[in-house]
């Protein structure tokens, strides 16, 4: 076996443990920015180890001190990392040429940038017209304080406006077209600003931030709900599962906290002890037949594959920003899904899981696209077949490192 694949097994098929996850990745990037912004008044604790996080750091590091003329920030392939700089480098005095990987430049962004020149920014494609990588000369002085954006595209294009806000001579005020999908996400980077001392306005489908000071704050940022998922993964897959997560809260900012209510339905139960967040694999049943991911799409691929694995027919809404993500993720779970019989079919924007062909492999191999999701989404299916071939399974770096050294610390055997 190739060193580009790991094989995975877990011989008792029995979880019990206390994992203590990383520093959201959400919160982190977010903070990163309002810590730049706010000129040292915000510290931030408990910072992400994930290399989207590392990367974003990085780039903020030499976009303050460049060396030499050196104004390449190569963000590899970090979106959220893509979508705030495109908006911060416009405060930031000098010219930046910001670009990622091959799959960032078939990412778009043009919703953005038109958004980000209406405001008066300098902002142009190098090569294809609403694509990475961009130019963009620093220091701008701002047109419009009002913008209209669409709301179901990507929550981030938002967000990323919505950080820089408060810097802006005249402030800002979005008006969203539409439905606004990822909602939690939006509402977490105003709530972000709020505890920094950014006040806002969000009514109805208008968002107002005016002009104001950071006040002195220190961020701590929550372990990683996104992180969490696959632990409920774990544990619904389980013949027998008891995990503890230390630090997790239950009012908590991020989106993907939504998980504890999605898995109930699928025999996971979850408590808030003071020790930390409790899951426990149980005997219900549910009659549950449609999920909406609308405002947590990065649970889907999660809860498609433990549905699969399940036997479970359910159908899944509020999927369409997954094919715009690291890949098209719908056509990576339909195709991996696939290698044991289930199907997921689309239809009309309603995705219908399919499981009456699902077989059980004794070796089953899974590509994961360079993307991180898919890896730790399949990686609990060791729990299902007797052995399972995981390609590329470094991808995970990207937001959680130690999630191989985690699931070997539960009784799981990695090879490769």
């Amino acid at each position: 076996m190739s060193v580009e694949s790991i094989e995975i097994t877990h011989p008792s098929k029995n979880i019990q443990g206390t994992v203590q996850l990383t520093g959201s990745k959400s919160e982190s990037n977010r903070a990163l920015i309002i810590q730049a912004l706010s000129k040292g008044l915000v510290q931030v604790k408990n910072l992400s180890e994930a290399a989207d996080t590392v990367t974003l750091k990085a780039a903020l590091k030499k976009a303050a001190n460049p060396q030499d003329g050196d104004n390449l920030i190569d963000i590899g392939p970090a979106g959220t990392a893509m979508r705030f700089l495109s908006s911060y480098l416009n405060l930031v005095k000098g010219n930046f040429i910001l670009t990622g990987t091959e799959r960032m430049q078939q990412r778009p962004i043009g919703i953005l940038v038109d958004a980000l020149k209406d405001l008066g920014a300098d902002i142009h494609y190098e090569k294809k017209s609403g694509y990475p990588p961009l130019k963009i000369e620093g220091g701008m002085i701002q047109g419009k304080d009002s913008i209209a954006i669409q709301g179901n595209v990507s929550s981030q294009y938002i967000s990323s406006l919505l950080l820089i806000a408060a810097n802006l001579k005249k402030g800002l005020t979005i008006n969203i077209q539409g439905e606004l999908t990822s909602r939690p996400y939006v509402t977490m980077t105003l709530e972000m600003l709020k505890e920094c001392g950014i006040d806002y306005n969000f009514t109805e489908n208008q968002i107002s931030i005016a002009k104001q000071d950071y006040q002195e704050n220190t961020i701590y940022v929550e372990p990683d709900w996104s992180a969490a998922s696959y632990w409920y993964s774990i544990v619904a897959l389980s013949e027998n599962g008891h995990i503890v997560l230390p630090g997790l809260k239950e009012h908590s900012l991020q989106g993907d906290m939504a998980i504890v209510e999605i898995m109930k339905h699928f025999q996971v139960e979850s408590s808030f002890e003071k020790d930390g967040l409790h899951l426990k694999k149980v005997d219900t049943k549910s009659d549950k037949t449609l999920f909406d991911f609308k405002e947590c799409p990065d649970l889907a691929q999660t809860v498609v594959v433990i549905a699969s694995a399940m036997k479970k027919d359910v159908s899944f809404t509020g999927l369409e920003t997954l094919k715009i993500k690291e890949t098209d993720r719908i056509l990576a779970l339909q195709t991996e899904i696939g290698k044991f019989g289930a199907q997921l079919i689309e239809d009309n924007e309603v995705y219908h899981l399919k499981t009456a062909s699902v077989i059980t492999p004794d070796t089953i191999t899974f590509g994961t696209y360079e993307d991180h999701r898919m890896a730790m989404a399949f990686a609990p299916l060791a729990l299902v077949f007797p052995k399972v071939i995981i390609e590329e399974p470094m991808v995970v770096e990207k937001s959680y490192p130690t999630y191989w050294e985690h699931l070997k610390a539960q009784g799981f055997h990695i090879h490769g």
